[in-house]
């Protein structure tokens, strides 16, 4: 009876085990938000200094479109969340059905940042003339070209997904997707309030 309840006990370990997978991207994660932390930190030091900011002449940030944008990235985390917990479910359809809207959503993004910086350029916002250019296109750029990772990896798994390589039991990939899409979107709206407003 004692090795029955001693097996159980080790099968419960092991089922519980981070996969290497899931674990290398925590730490990948935690490496990015260090590096963030870095950045955001720099920038606080130029924001909050004695010169104005943002420094006179320069355009004012578009905060009614970023703002609809920022929502539209929290909804695809939303969208992306209810796409693994349908397919461990077995709801294969509506799984695939939220995993594109989570992929539009992602492109949606990139494509109103782009246009934003297109007519941020055409302002005179120059990564060149001050700190202040400098920051919003350092960290704006670099969240978005974590955005792009994260919808090529949307597209990976989308691609697999319909191959049929994802199921109830087998989700490891989509998982792992999903940690690093909500490192993404969670990193949004702190540089979106800080560079902003």
């Amino acid at each position: 009876m004692a090795s029955k309840a001693g097996a159980k006990k080790v099968k419960e370990v092991v089922e519980k085990r981070l996969e290497p997978a899931k674990l290398g991207i925590l730490l990948f994660i935690a490496a990015e938000m260090m590096f963030f932390a870095g950045l955001i930190s720099a920038f606080l030091v130029f924001r909050f200094s004695p010169a104005p900011w943002p420094p006179e002449g320069q355009p004012r940030l578009p905060i009614t479109m970023t703002a609809i944008n920022t929502a539209l990235l929290i909804l695809s985390a939303f969208t992306f969340y209810k796409a693994l917990a349908v397919l461990r479910r077995g709801k294969r359809g509506m799984y695939l059905f939220l995993l594109v809207v989570t992929f539009l959503l992602g492109i949606q993004f990139l494509v109103i940042q782009g246009n934003e910086w297109m007519k941020m350029v055409q302002f005179g916002l120059s990564v060149h003339a001050n700190p202040y250019g400098g920051f919003f296109y350092g960290l704006v750029g670099l969240h978005g070209m974590h955005v792009f990772c994260g919808v090529l990896a949307l597209l990976w798994v989308l691609v697999r997904s319909l191959m049929g390589a994802y199921n109830a039991q087998k989700n490891l990939g989509v998982d792992i997707c999903l940690t690093y899409w909500f490192f993404v979107v969670g990193l949004w709206p702190i540089l979106f309030g800080l560079i902003y407003f």
